[in-house]
């Protein structure tokens, strides 16, 4: 169980009411990690959603650069203090998108999956709100992702001349 005063820091849980940050302390467990820990792969089964207490954590895209060669991985975001991750465990087929390791030692608040999701559907108000949230979090996300996209596009058309 986690403090409801520790997940009022959290952006994510912004505008939740004290009754759903009880419940959703409930199901807050605290995990650490060390630097370099992979927390989960791109196609894992999505076993948490993490909110980030403390420490960098990496979320990595593989790029295939043709057949034979090993897949470079591509930095999409740097998840830090404050900030969440791990969407896919709301999310149907609920499997990770992304690959996650640690920069950092890193401490966590993990919500198991399927304790969240049962949550979701008991309070509906509450999934409600954490969908709203995972909605945040896609978007941000996404746009992350099309910078990198147009950086790399950017780059491949200066390097042709």
């Amino acid at each position: 169980m986690i403090a409801v005063s520790v997940l009022k820091e959290f952006a994510f849980l912004k505008g939740f009411s004290e009754e759903q940050l009880k419940k959703m302390s409930a199901l807050g467990v605290e995990e650490k990690y060390q630097a370099g820990t992979q927390l989960y792969a791109n196609r894992d089964v999505a076993r948490c959603l993490y909110l980030l207490e403390s420490g960098k954590v990496a979320l990595l895209m593989d790029n295939y650069m043709g057949s034979g060669k090993p897949p470079m991985q591509v930095t999409v975001d740097i998840i830090t203090k404050g900030e969440s991750m791990g969407w896919s465990a709301v999310v149907d087929p609920y499997v990770y998108t992304l690959a996650a390791r640690c920069l950092e030692d890193t401490k966590l608040i993990a919500f198991d999956s399927h304790k969240l999701r049962e949550l979701m559907e008991d309070d509906c108000p509450l999934g409600f709100k954490i969908m709203q949230a995972t909605a945040k979090v896609i978007s941000t996300r996404l746009t992350h992702t099309r910078i990198i996209l147009v950086g790399e596009r950017g780059l491949s058309t200066l390097t042709d001349y």
